[in-house]
């Protein structure tokens, strides 16, 4: 059976596309680069929250690890910011035994790596989705598109 954690983390990260897409909030690229930065953000909040300088210069540098794929697929191919997303759920699934932070709480790495794994998949899934309208238009605009993106 799935964990709470997890199921919440999936199913929150459905339901934030689903509205982002519905509403048309991630037409614009910024979007899930600033999904990717906050998501960075909270290991961070967790080493203030924890009182350990240490995690926190840690957690800091580690955040700032995943604001270069957020910049980087922003401005060029939306393909960073999938390994982006998904990096920081593999990060989430390894994070506890690797950074001592006493803030992180218990559930969230379970909670956080469902989240971005399925942000990162739906990213995905839009861009594939989006890959046969561009299908329609010359090959070299469509390769020029796709790039793009």
């Amino acid at each position: 059976m799935m964990n709470m954690p997890f199921a919440v983390g999936l199913a929150l990260s459905v339901v934030v596309a689903l509205v982002a897409k519905g509403v048309g909030l991630d037409r614009d690229r910024a979007f899930y680069p600033t999904v990717l930065i906050v998501v960075g953000s909270y290991y961070v909040l967790f080493a203030a929250m924890g009182g350990s300088l240490d995690a926190l210069i840690t957690e800091s540098i580690l955040m700032a690890a995943f604001v270069v794929p957020a910049v980087l697929g922003f401005k060029g191919s939306q393909w960073i910011l999938v390994a982006g997303l998904i990096g920081h759920g593999v990060v989430d699934a390894i994070h506890g035994h690797v950074i001592d932070n006493a803030g992180v709480p218990q559930w969230w790495p379970a909670f956080c790596f469902a989240y971005d794994v399925g942000a990162g998949c739906w990213v995905a899934w839009f861009k594939i989705a989006a890959a046969p309208r561009l299908a329609e238009t010359r090959p070299l605009a469509r390769l020029a598109a796709m790039a793009r993106q």
